[in-house]
C-alpha cells in the first residue's frame, strides 16, 4: 500500500518551502464570471476513472475534481485535513472509528454514508476486480483473503471493515499504523455511489462522484468536459463554470494554442518554450517547487538487468549522465539534479537527505566505463530508453541523456531512444512488462512524506513498482518504519531503506521537477498545488 507517515510535520516543511518561493499566480484580473468555462491541456488516462484503478497523473487530475474523501490534502501546504471525516478516532493506532459528516451526497442525489466508503474499499481491494491501487488497502485486516498473493480470493469483503451506523464504520489494521488517517486523502479511498455497482458500465462511461465538478461528456482522444456542480455541499465550491480538458499528444502544440488564444491553461510548459515563456506570458507564468522526481526505472523481470553485477552496470549508467548540463541547457532552471530518491520539498525534517546518492549520481565518464565493464557490459552491447512522446518534453531530455551516455562511453551507438506515441500506450507497455531496457519513471507524490517516495515504487509487488524490483532488506526497513510512532526513528529507518535503493541502483535518479503553468489573460487566481496540479476549482474566468 501507499501508506503515509507523519503528515503533520511533513506538511510544515512543505509550507515553508512553498512560502519561500511563492506558489500563487495571477492577480484578480478584474471581474470574473462564475459560469464561464476554461479550457486546459490534458492527456487521456490509462484506465477507466475508478478511484482504486487510477494511479497516474492525468486520471488523477479528474478524480481530484469529481471526488472528495475523508481527508483532503491542503492545496497550499499538502497537509491532510478532514473533508468528509467528522472524526477519525483511535486509542491504539490499530483500531479506528470513522464518523462521516452529515449532509453530503453524490451528484446523482445519493447520500454519502459509511457504506459508501466500505463498499468502495472492498471493491478496490478485491482480486477479481484487478484494481491498480488494491495495494493501498493492504494493512486492513482481511486483505489477504480478498486479495491473496496466490490462488483465488476466499472472501468478498475485508474482515477489518465494519459498518456500525449510517455515518460510522470501524477499521481494524493488521498492525499499528499511527498515521493511517493521513493516507485517506488519496483517491483510492474515495467513496462510491450505489450506481457504480448497479450499472458499472454506465458509470465508467460517465462517472458520478461527490466533488465540485460533474463529468458532462468524454470523447477519448479529444476532450473531457467537466461542469460545476451547483449543489456541491463543500466549502471549496468551483469558482468557474467548468473545465474542458483537451487532449494533446504534443505539449508544444498545446503551448502554441495557448499563445494563439485557443487554450486557457497549460500545466506543463514544454522545455523547448522555456526560453520564450517570460516574453510570451509575463506574469501569467508560474514555476514553483513540487514533489516530483524523474528517474530511469529498469525491468528487473528481464534477467539481463537482474543478474549478478547488474547493479554495477546501472550505477555506471547513472555516472554517465551529466545531470547539471542537461538541466541547465534543456530545462532552464525548472529542474535540479537529483541527489537522492525523494524531493527537496520534504525538507530535512521530512526525510529529504541531499547527497544520499553520493558519487553514484556524479558525472564521471571514466568511472562509468569501468563500472559497466566490471558488471559485464551493457546487455546486447547497448541500452535503449523508452518514453512517451506526447507530453513532458521527454524526447529532448532522453536524447540528451543518450548523448551523455554515448559521449561518456565513447560509443555513439551505446544508447538509443525509443519513443511510444501516447502516455496511455506507454503505460500499457509497462503494465504488460514489455520493457527490455530502462524507461522513464517520473513520480508525483501522493502525499508530502518520505514513505510515499519509497514504498509504492520499490516495495515488493507495490502498486507502482513497475520494474518489479524486490529486496527483503528494503521491505523489512519499510515495515519497521511504518510501525514506528517516533518521527525521528521512522525517518531514520526510511533513509536506511533508501540507502538500500542506492546500493542496488534500483532506479537512476535524474532530477527534481518544478511544477509549471501558463495561462491566458481570461484567467486569474491560477495556482499549482504541492503535487504540481492546477487547483482548477479556484481559478476565476473573466
Amino acid at each position: 500500500m501507499r501508506g503515509a507517515m507523519h503528515a503533520g510535520w511533513a506538511a510544515c516543511a512543505m509550507a515553508v518551502a512553498l512560502a519561500a518561493t511563492g506558489c500563487g499566480g495571477g492577480g484578480d484580473g478584474g471581474g470574473s464570471d462564475s459560469g464561464a468555462v476554461l479550457s486546459a491541456s490534458w492527456g487521456d488516462p490509462q484506465n477507466p476513472l475508478e478511484p482504486s484503478n487510477t494511479n497516474e497523473v492525468q486520471g488523477g487530475k479528474v478524480l481530484d475534481m469529481i471526488f472528495r474523501g475523508l481527508k483532503r490534502y491542503d492545496p497550499e501546504t499538502g497537509e491532510a485535513k478532514d473533508m468528509l471525516a467528522e472524526s477519525i478516532e483511535t486509542s491504539d493506532s490499530q483500531n479506528f472509528t470513522v464518523t462521516v459528516k452529515d449532509g453530503w451526497t453524490f451528484s446523482n442525489g445519493e447520500k454519502v454514508t459509511a457504506q459508501s466508503f466500505v463498499d468502495a474499499w472492498n471493491y478496490g481491494a478485491s482480486l477479481r476486480n484487478n484494481q491498480r491501487n488494491a495495494y493501498f488497502f493492504g494493512y486492513i485486516e482481511g486483505y489477504d483473503q480478498v486479495h491473496p498473493e496466490e490462488g483465488d480470493q476466499t472472501a468478498d469483503t475485508m474482515s477489518g471493515l465494519k459498518v456500525t451506523g449510517e455515518r460510522t464504520f470501524t477499521v481494524k489494521l493488521t498492525q499499528k499504523f499511527s498515521t493511517f488517517p493521513d493516507t485517506l486523502g488519496y483517491n483510492a479511498f474515495a467513496p462510491l455511489p450505489r450506481a457504480f455497482f448497479d450499472d458499472h458500465d454506465a458509470w465508467v462511461k460517465k462517472p458520478v462522484g461527490n466533488g465540485p465538478y460533474l463529468v458532462d461528456s468524454y470523447t477519448r482522444g479529444s476532450q473531457m468536459a467537466l461542469r460545476k456542480w451547483d449543489d456541491y455541499p463543500g466549502d471549496d465550491k468551483a469558482q468557474n463554470g467548468g473545465v474542458d480538458l483537451k487532449v494533446y499528444t504534443d505539449n508544444n502544440t498545446a503551448y502554441t494554442d495557448l499563445i494563439a488564444g485557443n487554450l486557457d491553461l497549460v500545466d506543463d510548459v514544454p522545455a523547448a518554450q522555456l526560453k520564450n515563456v517570460q516574453n510570451d506570458l509575463g506574469d501569467r507564468y508560474l514555476n514553483s517547487p513540487a514533489g516530483i522526481i524523474q528517474t530511469l526505472a529498469f525491468p528487473f523481470y528481464d534477467e539481463n538487468w537482474n543478474k549478478p553485477g547488474s547493479e554495477k552496470v546501472r550505477t555506471g549508467l547513472s555516472k554517465a549522465i551529466d545531470r547539471k548540463q542537461i538541466t541547465d541547457t534543456i530545462f532552464q532552471k525548472t529542474r535540479t539534479p537529483a541527489t537522492d530518491w525523494t524531493s527537496p520539498v520534504l525538507g530535512e525534517d521530512g526525510g529529504y537527505q541531499a547527497g544520499l546518492c553520493g558519487d553514484a549520481c556524479e558525472y564521471d565518464p571514466d568511472a562509468a566505463k569501468k563500472l559497466i565493464e566490471e558488471g559485464g557490459g551493457l546487455p546486447g552491447g547497448k541500452v535503449t530508453i523508452t518514453f512517451n512522446a506526447d507530453t513532458g518534453s521527454h524526447r529532448e531530455w532522453v536524447n540528451a541523456v543518450c548523448n551523455s551516455i554515448n559521449n561518456a562511453l565513447d560509443d555513439e551507438r551505446a544508447c538509443t531512444a525509443n519513443p511510444v506515441g501516447t502516455f496511455a500506450d506507454f503505460r500499457n507497455e509497462i503494465t504488460d512488462r514489455n520493457m527490455t531496457g530502462p524507461f522513464r519513471a517520473g513520480w508525483q507524490m501522493d502525499y508530502p512524506l518520505i514513505q510515499n517516495f519509497l514504498q509504492p515504487l520499490y516495495y515488493t509487488d507495490a502498486s507502482s513498482n513497475d520494474g518489479k524490483w524486490s529486496n527483503e532488506e528494503f521491505d523489512d526497513l519499510v515495515d519497521r518504519a511504518n510501525q514506528e510512532t517516533d518521527t525521528a526513528k521512522a525517518i531514520d529507518l526510511f533513509q536506511q531503506a533508501e540507502g538500500v535503493v542506492r546500493d542496488n541502483m534500483a532506479a537512476i535518479p535524474l532530477w527534481y521537477q518544478n511544477g509549471s503553468a501558463g495561462w491566458s489573460d481570461r484567467l486569474s487566481d491560477v495556482k499549482l498545488n504541492p503535487f504540481s496540479v492546477p487547483v482548477y476549482d479556484q481559478i476565476k474566468v473573466s
